[in-house]
């Protein structure tokens, strides 16, 4: 299980912020407001040697703050918020390891195929995350998008996992739910990510402590790679992100 560390950016500075808050019109909640700038955190992942982390752009506004985070580890970080099959490139060229898509290729709440074939065709699947974070509805767990807002009808289940790894390198799934509360995390989902999903995932959402750590390696069978946020020293809160660098890479 590797530790993917996280850059949030909202109106260009590194914050924390519940899940599922974001909103046009409206101010999220907030957790925490960092004074560093997201180069700082970049070369602090890349001094731990935390590859495959993420830069997510919530809004408008980041898009300096993000390439400050790129230039200062080319080729180490991933990018998220806005990426699209016209400006794909322009972020890989701007030190991005992959981007990672969401909104995109959901149109009308389904899967455009056309739209994701022409993101794989634009850049390769090798360079390609897909975002499938999601909540649950009617027992089950479907993506959303537009800032987390607006539900699709794609269901994570084995069928979608299995139809859409043949066109990335990885998911990245965020339990919407339990993000950013540091209330626990939705270990039913982690589970079927452990089990269905065929390519490389990684789970954030409610991760408070190192007891649910040991419940994600458990839990994913060692398959699931982890992002803490809100619950990190670094971002305001209790767990030494020194220690979870350290347990992670045991």
């Amino acid at each position: 299980m590797k530790f993917r560390p996280c850059i949030d950016l909202h109106n260009g500075k590194v914050k924390q912020i519940v899940g599922g808050t974001l909103a046009d019109g409206a101010e999220p909640k907030i957790n925490f407001v960092s004074e560093k700038p997201p180069a700082w955190f970049a070369e602090l992942y890349k001094s731990d040697g935390l590859s495959g982390g993420h830069v997510i752009k919530l809004g408008s506004g980041n898009d300096n703050a993000a390439r400050a985070a790129l230039a200062a580890w080319p080729g180490g970080l991933q990018i998220g918020g806005g990426i699209t099959a016209e400006n794909a490139a322009e972020w890989l060229d701007a030190g991005a390891a992959q981007v990672i898509v969401t909104s995109f290729i959901f149109r009308h709440g389904r899967i455009n195929e056309e739209r994701l074939k022409q993101l794989v065709s634009e850049i390769g699947k090798e360079r390609l995350v897909l975002d499938l974070s999601c909540r649950k509805k009617a027992g089950q767990y479907f993506v959303v998008t537009d800032r987390w807002q607006t539900f699709t009808e794609t269901c994570v289940d084995a069928d979608s996992l299995a139809q859409l790894a043949n066109s990335c390198c990885e998911f990245l799934v965020h339990g919407v739910d339990v993000e950013g509360k540091q209330q626990g995390m939705d270990e039913e989902l982690i589970e079927l990510l452990a089990a269905h999903a065929p390519i490389p995932c990684v789970y954030a959402g409610g991760v408070r402590s190192f007891d649910d750590l040991e419940k994600i390696n458990a839990a994913g069978g060692g398959r699931i790679d982890v992002t803490v946020g809100s619950a990190l020293d670094l971002f305001g809160g209790t767990l030494p992100y020194r220690d979870v660098v350290k347990y992670c890479q045991r």
